[in-house]
């Protein structure tokens, strides 16, 4: 019997905590415990998540220092009548930065262009040629949208010609700052600071409301911009906390009734419905974003940036066409690529399980797609992943992309490489590098060598994380509403998930390429259908299951209905024969081990926690691994009677 080979991380908040914010918020108990899984702890705090305009946001002058002097240089240029150079980046992010400013300087009356560096030839980011190419246009300013952090001797090389520089930008900070004018980058911030989790957008929004704000044209200007930040935010991954989603549950209620030609004509080719309310992160996620994502993937970002800039219909809407073209053919590419990946995987084979990360490299597959491919295969195999393609006029040369798992820093990993890189750069989750294709077995060692260092082989599982434990009788369209209410879900604030244990598959047939509809019934009767996404090899799905799943709403002939969708399946525990080494304390099952020559006695959860403790002393590890682990007194409960526990099974005395 074939089923996904996943880990679930079941989150269990403590119970007078749940009942104490669903009385003091209204919430029913199981939106109160996922609203503790996101941190929010006591009742203020989960009055300002549920209604984010009541914080007290900091003026972003006192939070960033250098915006003051940026202010003051962009209005001198303006004033002046200096060329503005914007350059910006070919993804989501980088592109509604560029149209963003745009828009705002066209709005103020000062003279911007913009140039965006080519993917294929350039790769990321402002560089010396674009540099001279300023200088040689007379080009007073510089401004680097959601690019410029990490390029120091093309920022050295444009103060050497005499020119202004203004950096924005939300990556990671190098060792050396580049010798700009200015800087205007949130990991600058202090760490608790509600403009932490910007994208490079954000950080865009903020100087040209700042700058509008200036010029006494604030009000104005405010809400188209707003309708860039939002598309921007979500289709780069940002984190929808602080203000990001404070001001995305503004522009996501504004988007339906868009003020820019362009947004309307990309909701038209992209069947998302005026009619909404508001949109979804999803609608920007799955529809919007892909669209001027793939423009800069395959095509010209030139075809977003007019498309996000003009006010002629005529225009917008062939743009928007031109963008639908290039996203179908993107998406061909990326089915090509995943399956060609798969096979290699598959028949060289590669070991991920022991290397802990997955290096997959393979000619002829198009740069800008690879980083999609590397997303699925860790949705696939639950490992690292670390794709790339030879460059096509020198296959001496790898470029590449890299995604990772929740245990993995990937940017970390490629400084861990960095005598064997070119260029790379990134964040925690995703980055990209270059090499020469010489040191490819080196660096396949390296990273090797960097994931064994934090991942263990229970890591090496797709991970479902799970807010809790629901009845299907909850599970209705009330508590749909309230989910909804609560928008914006996405990065770092997840839609929630639920679980139901131990339900009967009723009915079960695939549908379309690879999906499975199906109906569940638990014993009490209550049946709920569901959808589960390209399960379709796991089917006929045995007759009894754990269940994870989101709350989703289907409407079909004018009936509303709620449904699940899947994202989890196991064989019930209780389907199972427990092994000797297992127990259960106060209704929860632990596997247990002792290692005679450490003297250590491993106790590991359901939820992958593992308690470690060494014979004789009172002090012991808790956590995922080792590395993150805190330590905590076994001689107090529930701990000293776990550890009872664990040594009755295995017959060991004291």
């Amino acid at each position: 019997m074939k089923l996904p080979d996943q880990r679930w991380y079941i989150a269990s908040p403590n119970p007078e905590k749940v009942q104490h914010l669903a009385e003091e918020t209204g919430l029913s108990p199981l939106l109160a415990q996922v609203i503790l899984n996101r941190g929010i702890d006591n009742p203020n705090l989960a009055q300002i998540y549920i209604n984010p305009d009541l914080e007290s946001l900091p003026d972003p002058v006192n939070e960033f220092p250098d915006l003051l002097a940026s202010i003051e240089l962009l209005t001198e240029a303006i004033e002046t009548g200096d060329k503005i150079a914007i350059c910006g980046d070919y993804d989501a992010d980088g592109m509604t930065s560029t149209a963003l400013l745009l828009r705002a300087f066209n709005y103020l009356e000062g003279e911007a262009y913009y140039e965006i560096p080519s993917r294929m030839k350039d790769g990321y980011g402002i560089n010396n040629r674009i540099v001279e190419k300023f200088a040689e246009n007379g080009v007073g300013l510089i401004l680097t949208v959601d690019n410029g952090i990490a390029a120091y001797e093309p920022i050295e090389r444009a103060i050497e010609l005499g020119l202004t520089v203004i950096i924005t930008d939300h990556h990671d900070l190098p060792e050396k700052l580049p010798p700009a004018d200015a800087i205007l980058n949130p990991k600058l911030l202090s760490i608790t600071s509600p403009y932490r989790g910007l994208a490079g957008v954000g950080v865009a929004y903020i100087l040209a409301v700042t700058l509008a704000q200036e010029f006494n044209k604030k009000e104005e200007i405010i809400p188209s911009l707003l309708e860039l930040f939002t598309l921007g935010t979500i289709a780069d991954l940002a984190p929808l906390v602080g203000v990001n989603r404070r001001w995305l549950k503004k522009g996501l209620k504004q988007l339906p009734n868009s003020q820019l030609t362009g947004i309307q004509a990309l909701m038209q080719v992209a069947g998302v419905s005026e009619e909404q309310k508001q949109l979804k992160p999803d609608d920007i996620g799955f529809k919007l974003g892909p669209r001027i994502n793939a423009v800069g993937r395959i095509g010209d970002p030139q075809t977003a940036i007019e498309l996000l800039t003009t006010d002629d219909p005529g225009i917008a809407l062939e743009r928007a066409m031109q963008c639908e073209q290039i996203n179908t053919k993107r998406k061909s590419l990326c089915e090509e690529i995943e399956k060609e990946a798969i096979h290699l995987i598959q028949t060289k084979p590669i070991d991920y399980k022991k290397d802990r990360v997955l290096v997959v490299i393979n000619h002829n597959w198009h740069h800008g797609v690879i980083g999609i491919v590397a997303s699925r295969l860790v949705e696939r195999y639950g490992v690292p992943v670390f794709i790339g393609t030879y460059e096509e006029d020198d296959i001496h040369k790898i470029r590449g992309s890299a995604r990772g798992i929740e245990e993995f820093n990937i940017f970390d990993s490629l400084v861990y490489c960095d005598d064997l890189l070119g260029k790379y750069g990134g964040h925690k989750a995703a980055g990209g590098f270059s090499l020469d294709s010489k040191k490819l077995t080196d660096f396949q060692k390296r990273l090797s060598q960097f994931a064994h260092q934090l991942l263990e082989p229970h890591h090496l599982k797709p991970l479902v994380k799970i807010d809790g434990e629901a009845n299907f009788k909850v599970l209705d369209h009330e508590l749909y509403k309230h989910i909804d209410s609560l928008q914006p879900w996405g990065i770092e604030n997840a839609f929630p998930v639920f679980w139901t244990p131990n339900v009967k598959v009723l009915e079960q047939r695939t549908v379309g390429k690879n999906h499975l509809k199906l109906v569940f019934v638990q014993d009490n009767g209550q049946e709920m259908k569901g959808i589960a996404w390209r399960f379709g090899s796991y089917f006929p799905l045995p007759k009894r299951l754990d269940i994870a799943y989101k709350l989703t709403e289907n409407n079909w002939n004018g009936n509303v209905n709620i449904e699940l969708d899947i994202v989890g399946i196991r064989i019930p525990s209780s389907a199972n024969i427990k092994p000797q080494n297992t127990f259960t304390y106060q209704g929860k099952d632990y596997i247990c081990h002792y290692f005679p020559q450490q003297k250590e006695l491993r106790i590991r959860n359901n939820q992958g926690k593992v308690l470690c403790i060494r014979k004789g002393e009172s002090k012991g590890l808790l956590g995922i691994n080792r590395q993150e682990a805190k330590q905590v007194d076994v001689t107090k409960k529930p701990y000293y009677d776990i550890i009872k526990s664990a040594m009755k099974t295995l017959n060991l005395s004291k």
